[in-house]
């Protein structure tokens, strides 16, 4: 067991923490064995890095593109270069399957590297202003400038590359910026921090604060912080932005993500886009499939394929280069998941797969008869648990995606431009993904929800403009 907690970095340094920080233990949720510790950082840590971000702000809203752009694809190469290293330990951390997290890892460095490409290109523009007499002579020169200080709070599903979605934007963009990394896997923050520290990025622009969540919100409302980029729970998230004043916020929330399945689609290829978007990493991602809608004509062989598939992935340790299904967060995940499940049953579903578990280990469920009042039909399950339901047309299917507090992402499987025209002019989503499941996401895309999903985009170019103002310069010929 790993004994020496480790320090955290506040403006530059490695804070050489003592007898007033509180340490906090990482635990594998596959074997429950001691991954890492951490000390906490105070308040009075808090409040040296924000001085030191706002001293930092300074030097990186200077920075010439160029060099944003040499510090992101340093970060890039540094990620990819050890790659196998953030894998395991992403592994270790939150027990997604190595497969997942050499994943993940892949797309952290594309995402730097986007946003390498994302920092020389932050165009303005000029407009005209002689639309009438007194703007004779007079055009505008509209630039986009950095905020300050952005605060990041990141969640545990995906510890490197969401976080990837905070830091790179703010780089390309110019801000300063303190991460709170998730509870659960601070050691990949901080790991990453390694790789910030040679990088030539201002480094009392930059912090990793692991801290308790009461820290946090004090520092969400701090109105020296600028902005605010939240990822996690629309509870959390709804009571951030109500707390956090006049700063700018972005929420990227919960998910019950539809997918529609109608008679004209590839039915072996939407069960097997269906079933990974509905079970990979445990369903603990935002925009996993919950609630699948399938034309009548092809239900019963659709449920069948589907739920073949379904038990045919792989569970176990997710160390398994094979394994699909690991480990859920921990032992309060498993227990509302499982409730959720035994909830539903006694409200008439049924179950066609799953609902057992081997520890933190759940099986892959599959359920259906679900009445829509039931948790596994309304709520974000964020677990290995999907919904499946009948419809006779289009419109009823996108109706029954819309019945959703959450709006983040649909898909729909069809071969009928028609369908497609439709769900995308109605279904009350962020993004309507044609022909795969509705967890498919690729990191330059504009990605965000509506309703209870929260507001705002990130993908690189998207989230550059919510870290930026524009500001006009009025010019004289």
């Amino acid at each position: 067991m790993p004994t020496a907690p480790i320090r955290f970095f506040v403006g530059g340094e490695w804070v050489q923490a003592g007898d007033s920080h509180a340490v906090s233990n990482v635990i594998n949720p596959y074997d429950s064995s001691t991954v890492g510790r951490v000390y906490l950082a105070t308040e009075a840590d808090a409040e040296q890095a924000i001085r030191r971000a706002l001293a930092g702000f300074g030097k990186t809203k200077a920075l010439p593109s160029n060099q944003r752009f040499d510090i992101l694809s340093y970060l890039s190469n540094g990620i990819k270069s050890r790659k196998e290293e953030f894998a395991q330990l992403i592994t270790a951390e939150v027990g997604k399957p190595v497969q997942a997290s050499r994943a993940e890892v892949d797309r952290a460095v594309l995402t730097y590297q986007l946003a390498a490409e994302e920092a020389r290109r932050i165009e303005g523009e000029v407009v005209p202003l002689d639309l009438n007499a007194v703007g004779q002579n007079r055009y505008g020169v509209v630039r986009r400038f950095p905020l300050g200080v952005v605060l990041g709070i990141a969640p545990f599903n995906f510890p490197l590359n969401l976080v990837a979605h905070k830091l790179a934007p703010a780089i390309a963009s110019g801000n300063a910026f303190i991460l709170k990394p998730p509870p659960q896997a601070p050691l990949t923050s901080l790991k990453l921090a390694e790789i910030v520290e040679s990088s030539g990025f201002p480094l009392d622009a930059f912090s990793v604060l692991p801290c308790t969540n009461e820290l946090a919100e004090r520092l969400a409302v701090d109105p020296r912080v600028k902005m605010l980029s939240f990822t996690g729970s629309a509870p959390v998230g709804w009571h951030l932005k109500a707390k956090a004043g006049k700063k700018k916020v972005i929420l990227e929330l919960g998910g019950n993500a539809g997918s529609i399945v109608d008679r004209s689609a590839d039915i072996d290829e939407a069960v097997r886009k269906n079933v990974l978007g509905s079970f990979v990493y445990s369903g603990q991602v935002c925009i996993k499939v919950q609630r699948i809608y399938i034309h009548e004509e092809i239900f019963e062989e659709y449920t069948k394929g589907f739920v073949q598939a379904a038990k045919a992935l792989k569970t176990g340790d997710p160390k398994d280069p094979e394994t699909v299904i690991g480990p859920v967060i921990n032992d309060e995940a498993m227990e509302r998941i499982l409730s959720w499940i035994r909830e539903a049953t006694v409200q008439g579903a049924k179950v066609l797969t799953g609902g057992g578990h081997d520890g933190r280990i759940i099986d892959p469920t599959v359920l259906v008869d679900v009445p829509r009042h039931a948790k596994v039909f309304c709520s974000e399950i964020f677990g290995p648990v999907v919904t499946l339901h009948e419809f006779k047309t289009i419109e009823e299917a996108v109706a029954g995606v819309n019945d959703s507090p959450f709006g983040l992402q649909a898909g729909i499987f069809t071969n009928d431009y028609r369908n497609v025209l439709y769900a995308y002019n109605h279904l009350d989503v962020g993004a309507v993904i044609v022909n795969d499941s509705p967890t498919f996401r690729v990191d330059n895309m504009p990605y965000g929800g509506i309703k209870e999903s929260g507001f705002g985009r990130e993908g690189l170019r998207y989230a550059i403009e919510e870290m930026t103002e524009t500001k006009l310069l009025a010019m004289g010929i």
